[in-house]
């Protein structure tokens, strides 16, 4: 993270403990102040971007990392809900997963999706991966509001 940065609230929308794992290790790794909060599924997602019930202090997060395959709303539901939402939608979302599907990369464009990544399966990659989307909303993109 480049000085004189402020830190950002990050939400990790997750079900995979390895992946909110090694996400967890890429911020520490790094160094990184971002405040990371994880949620591993679409509807406590939605809940905590809306401060509904347990999520009613929840941040408000300058970056949302999205899983597309995930329990009870899976992610292009979230992320059509997030885009709609007149409040939400100006919240970057880097959609993080395992899909390499053609048509799942242009269906979260198609939805607003600000990145399409996919996850490397190499432990080094993917905390090189995090870091790079880290770096990149940190130091190089304005965020709104910041």
């Amino acid at each position: 993270m480049s000085h004189g940065t402020k830190p950002i609230d990050v939400l990790l929308v997750e079900d995979d403990p390895g992946d909110v794992l090694m996400t967890r290790e890429a911020f520490e790794d790094h160094k990184v102040t971002n405040r990371l909060s994880v949620v591993s599924d679409g509807v406590s997602a939605l809940a905590f971007l809306r401060k509904e019930g347990e999520h009613a202090d929840a941040p408000t997060p300058d970056l949302i990392l999205l899983d597309l395959n995930l329990p009870r709303m899976d992610g292009r539901e979230v992320l059509a809900e997030l885009k709609a939402d007149d409040v939400l939608r100006q919240i970057p979302v880097v959609v993080l997963t395992t899909s390499e599907a053609e048509e799942d990369v242009v269906r979260s464009y198609s939805l607003h999706a600000n990145a399409y990544v996919t996850k490397p399966v190499d432990f080094d990659r993917f905390i090189d991966v995090v870091r790079q989307i880290d770096d990149f909303f940190v130091s190089v993109v304005r965020l709104p509001g910041r």
